[in-house]
């Protein structure tokens, strides 16, 4: 299928810059999303539907806020299972419980279409360019069927295995994602107190062991009053780690390390920062810490 019709439902944060990213790509894309004004803003044609959706494309792409949201959109009347088509592909894209990952992907086959999950990584700024990184979980040939528009959107595509392993490894890769960003700003704002220069602390982590994604990509521009806003919130976060411990549990293993983030973003969601980007806890933290703010407010 050299030319696939593309179909995508979620046109938000994430859906809509990866959206905008096909069709910059040449692909004519049928959108759905509760925001009716969202297909056009994007570029995408609208549709009125799930049932359009699934009708006109013969790859639909999935980029929801959770599981609650995906099962719905997936088992509900309606739906997508009440409109899928033998040998259809659904990409899921939103980060997800790998268990109800893996029994949405049993439904799929009774139907003889594929389920395939695919975790992204890099946030609104990679997604903007199409240099997303996909970890991605399903049937080698679906994943084949994906991967021209794939390309679109994503400069790195790791397939992880069978079902339901990308969106494991998504939820590992978050996990880490929100230790080093709520334990960087906690750094960060003491080093404020401490009367530190925070570019030349910055400096100091980049080039030694307490170095991340956070010291290396979010707080250089944080510093500096540039929250980077347009990526994942803190209660968005806040599920991505409730998510990863309910993994570890289903595996056996523990999770001594989730009361840190969980704290964190908590917090933050506590504050009045949960419908904003998760680098806000920085704010938050120094909030309760003498209204602490890393940056001077320009004039």
């Amino acid at each position: 299928m050299s030319n696939p019709r593309v179909g995508f439902i979620g046109l938000g944060n994430m859906g809509g810059r990866m959206t905008r990213c096909i069709v910059a790509g040449g692909v004519d894309v049928l959108g759905y999303d509760k925001d009716t004004e969202a297909a056009p803003r994007f570029g995408a044609t609208a549709s009125n539907s799930i049932r359009e959706v699934m009708e006109g494309s013969d790859i639909v792409l999935l980029s929801l806020p959770d599981s609650v949201v995906i099962e719905r959109v997936v088992e509900g009347e309606g739906g997508v299972l009440d409109h899928i088509r033998p040998g259809q592909v659904v990409a899921d894209m939103s980060t997800a419980s790998a268990a109800s990952t893996k029994r949405l992907a049993r439904l799929f086959t009774e139907k003889g279409a594929f389920l395939v999950d695919a975790g992204i990584s890099g946030g609104a700024a990679a997604a903007e360019k199409g240099a997303l990184t996909l970890m991605v979980g399903g049937e080698a040939d679906a994943i084949a069927r994906l991967q021209p528009v794939f390309s679109l959107i994503a400069t790195k595509v790791i397939i992880m295995g069978e079902s339901g392993a990308g969106h494991t490894a998504k939820l590992l890769n978050n996990f880490l994602n929100a230790v080093s960003l709520a334990a960087t700003a906690e750094v960060m704002v003491a080093g404020k107190k401490a009367g530190l220069d925070l570019h030349k602390l910055l400096e100091v982590l980049n080039a030694s062991s307490g170095v991340n994604f956070a010291t290396l990509n979010r707080f250089p521009k944080i510093v500096d009053g540039d929250y980077l806003e347009g990526g994942l919130t803190s209660k968005l976060m806040t599920k991505d780690v409730l998510l990863y411990c309910d993994l570890l549990h289903e595996l056996g293993v523990s999770s001594l390390n989730s009361a840190g983030p969980m704290a964190s973003f908590g917090l933050a969601t506590a504050l009045g920062y949960g419908d904003v980007i998760s680098n806000r806890v920085v704010d938050a933290i120094g909030d309760i810490s003498g209204g602490v703010r890393l940056h001077k407010k320009k004039d």
